[in-house]
């Protein structure tokens, strides 16, 4: 355990899989206390089990649901960080033939979900003195890309979030982070977009070493965990085969 992680507390979101579940395990490793938040329940408590994070069920999109997240981390204690990693793409239509449902669940849960979080603990972010703010973004916020409107617009909307919080909480030392990684592969980031596990394997097929969660996860850890007064204020991180994100070397089986 480094000496700046003693007695350090994160609210994750997205525990219950992927860059999320990854960071948990990445910060309880350092010896934080970390409150793992998302909507399954079952998989959270294997979570908790496991790692000896504090397991809270809660969706991040519905008032209800923060305030008593809020509730329950004040009591325990509060926290100095907040680790927006919640988020998700749905379809990969042109705009043309774009399914509001899918733009609508993007926005929510990327957009008003880290809003929501973030308006919550701000408070006690400024309080601590040295409060700490990280969202994961995406490359896909950062350069459009066909058939990725949707998420595109969702991503560059907490990309633009994450710039305006920066500036607006300077003055109160809550430094904010950004991190946005380009192609990693997960249990069902990709599965969830395009709905079909045959589809979902074809997102990486041929890539050579694709990032994992872990790899991003460890990004964060390093980020959060750095003295409060170095701000990686936006870390872009992408495997070696994607130099950019319309250029992604495929190799041939």
């Amino acid at each position: 355990m480094t000496e700046v992680s003693k007695n350090k507390a994160a609210v994750v979101t997205g525990a219950s899989t992927g860059i999320g579940e990854a960071t948990v395990r990445a910060l309880r490793a350092e010896g934080w206390t970390v409150y793992a938040v998302a909507r399954r329940q079952e998989r959270l408590a294997a979570l908790e089990a496991e790692t000896g994070a504090v397991g809270i069920p809660a969706d991040i999109a519905e008032d209800g649901d923060v305030a008593r997240l809020l509730a329950e981390v004040t009591a325990a204690g509060g926290i100095d960080t907040l680790v927006n990693i919640a988020g998700g793409a749905r379809g990969a239509d042109p705009v043309g033939q774009a399914q509001t449902d899918d733009w609508e669940w993007m926005y929510r849960v990327n957009v008003l979900g880290t809003m929501k979080l973030t308006r919550a603990f701000l408070p006690m972010l400024r309080e601590n003195g040295e409060g700490t703010v990280l969202n994961l973004t995406s490359t896909a916020g950062l350069v459009a890309y066909e058939g990725g409107a949707g998420y595109n617009a969702a991503k560059f909307a907490q990309h633009a979030v994450t710039g305006a919080l920066r500036l607006e909480e300077a003055e109160n030392n809550v430094r904010v982070i950004e991190v946005a990684p380009g192609l990693v592969q997960t249990e069902e980031f990709a599965l969830n977009r395009l709905g079909d596990a045959q589809a979902a394997q074809k997102v990486y097929q041929g890539v050579e070493n694709p990032l994992t969660a872990a790899d991003v996860a460890d990004v964060v850890r390093y980020a959060v965990c750095a003295p409060h007064h170095v701000n990686l204020d936006q870390i872009v991180i992408r495997p070696v085969a994607q130099a950019a994100n319309h250029k992604l070397i495929r190799k041939q089986a």
